[in-house]
């Protein structure tokens, strides 16, 4: 079973998070959340969330993925440690999904990992992404790195990581049974 890490920081976006976390646990991922310098984490709307570990217990070899929510100041608060830049570096290196939406490409970015591949982000933050080829597109696949644009993309960001991590038949059912679609 793929093991996907989802890191969460103070100020993170709630619905990139969470629709993140049960998309994935739906599609039957192994999905382990990591706090930034606590297990309890405030998102952005004051909803909190008890993380199971600590970024300082994770080991970028356990894992086949990292997904990042947004939010301010939760994107700025995941760049802004060096664990979860290395673990993202090491992903990226052995060729594993790294991901983000909103303002959390920043985190790519910072990480040294966007140098001439395509994505996209919030509105705003491109000016922080100088050393890609920014898109307008809602979600953004290039090789091993998917980028979305923000909270009312988080469903289809979800769905895109799901066919990415398993297949189109899992995420066309996971669709399905949600009722994402109308068919």
């Amino acid at each position: 079973m793929k093991k996907i890490l989802i890191p969460l920081a103070k100020g993170f976006e709630e619905i990139e998070a969470v629709t993140n976390i049960d998309v994935l646990r739906r599609a039957g991922l192994d999905v382990l959340t990591a706090g930034i310098g606590s297990r309890e984490i405030e998102g952005d709307h004051e909803i909190k969330i008890e993380t199971d570990i600590e970024i300082s217990d994770v080991n970028a070899e356990d894992f086949d993925a990292v997904v990042l929510p947004g939010g301010m100041p939760g994107a700025a608060n995941l760049r802004d440690s060096n664990q979860l830049r290395n673990i993202i570096k090491k992903l990226n290196e052995d060729n594993k999904l790294c991901a983000a939406i909103c303002a959390a490409p920043i985190v790519l970015e910072a990480a040294g990992i966007l140098d001439g591949k395509n994505a996209t982000s919030y509105p705003g933050f491109d000016k922080d992404m100088t050393s890609c080829n920014y898109q307008e597109d809602r979600v953004v696949i290039d090789g091993n790195l998917i980028t979305g644009r923000g909270p009312g993309v988080a469903m289809e960001f979800a769905m895109t990581l799901v066919e990415y991590l398993l297949d189109k038949e899992t995420k066309d059912e996971l669709e399905k049974s949600m009722l994402v679609k109308n068919n």
